[in-house]
């Protein structure tokens, strides 16, 4: 009698969670964190005919809140998609998805928590015309926030941003933050909602 093998994939259970301001999510076992909650950034002045790009989107936290204010939502998740795509259809949001990490726009390996994934990565000028457009960044990417070129910025009214220095990402841009300085009205929340080695802060800044 041949005797079967062993199931040695992953068995994963998952779960619905309401948050209190009735964001409905999926999460998993999955050995990754799914951020439901992003107190760190705000959005309330998002417009309605703002263009908003959430880079880093995790499983949705940020930008189903976004899709309440605004029909022109693009999401950008190079790990958590399929988790972020449920989200979205649970949620019946607005919302469309690109599967992938910004960078240089090569391939590159991305990694959050215990999960390594290639994924295609993009410039900020890439991800804006593939989004139609870019009025509202939000923009939470593990250090490849310095491979930001200053002028892909041009046009944005509005960015919410986790700064992240070594170990983390590569040294700060000096050129990007320069930008900024000169254009953009600005602050910098030197503790976020969690304590992070290697987080600079939660940058907002407003368009001159």
């Amino acid at each position: 009698m041949n005797t079967p093998p062993p199931d040695l994939s992953r068995k994963t259970s998952s779960q619905q969670i309401v948050t209190c301001d009735l964001v409905q999510f999926r999460v998993t076992d999955a050995p990754y964190r799914q951020i439901t909650k992003v107190p760190e950034y705000q959005i309330s002045d998002i417009l309605p005919d703002d263009r908003v790009l959430d880079i880093g989107a995790n499983v949705g936290a940020f930008c189903l809140r976004a899709a309440r204010l605004s029909p022109h939502v693009t999401a950008v998740e190079p790990v958590t998609a399929d988790l972020l795509e449920e989200n979205v259809r649970l949620n019946h949001a607005d919302v469309r998805i690109i599967r992938g990490a910004l960078g240089t726009g090569m391939p590159a390996e991305i990694t959050w928590d215990e999960c390594r994934r290639m994924s295609p990565t993009y410039t900020l000028g890439t991800l804006i015309q593939m989004a139609g457009g870019c009025d509202f960044l939000k923009c939470d990417c593990e250090g490849a926030e310095w491979l930001i070129e200053p002028r892909d910025l041009d046009g944005i009214r509005r960015i919410e941003m986790e700064l992240h220095i070594p170990p983390i990402s590569p040294v700060p841009n000096p050129a990007l933050l320069d930008y900024i300085g000169d254009r953009y009205t600005f602050s910098i929340d030197r503790s976020p909602v969690y304590s992070t080695l290697g987080v600079m802060g939660i940058l907002h800044a407003t368009r001159k």
